[in-house]
């Protein structure tokens, strides 16, 4: 199974599984990486490279492997994400204002026209237009963390 990570579980790896602490998880993780099983997007990158830490430094090693610019199928999925007037609160007044990226769309677009599952850290709340409320609406497959390490086998 291929996985399509937003923004947020990459900043709880980096937050609770130090590299030098969880070597055996990093090595998978990178294994998964180099196999093209795990992929995300440029805005994902966009969004952390924000930031000046070990996540942003790592991300700019993996920007060519992991974090890929949207193909045309995907910018057309966008597209249908946007015809429902709901979902278009996906980007808010703040981001719009500031130009600032916004990671969601191009995640959920890029699991659905690859066939992946989502891995993301939000939750599904009714009347929502988080990812898993627009994954759901779209039927593209959408699991936490937790969920991704499990079905990985991952045990620490």
């Amino acid at each position: 199974m291929k996985y399509v990570f937003d923004t947020g579980p990459f900043i709880d790896l980096f937050r609770h599984y130090y590299p030098a602490r969880f070597p055996t998880l990093w090595e998978q993780f990178h294994a998964l990486v180099l196999e093209s099983e795990l992929i995300s997007v440029r805005e994902v990158y966009n969004e952390i490279k924000s930031q000046e830490d070990a996540l942003t430094s790592w991300a700019n090693e993996e920007k060519d492997k992991l974090f890929l610019e949207p193909t045309i199928k995907e910018f057309q999925f966008v597209s249908e994400i946007f015809k429902v007037k709901h979902f278009q609160a996906m980007i808010r007044n703040k981001e719009r204002l500031q130009g600032k990226p916004v990671a969601d769309p191009f995640v959920i677009a890029r699991a659905k026209v690859l066939n992946c599952q989502v891995v993301t850290t939000e939750v599904f709340r009714d009347n929502s237009a988080k990812i898993p409320n627009v994954c759901k609406y779209f039927s593209v497959q959408c699991i936490n963390l937790e969920k991704f390490m499990e079905q990985e086998g991952w045990t620490f």
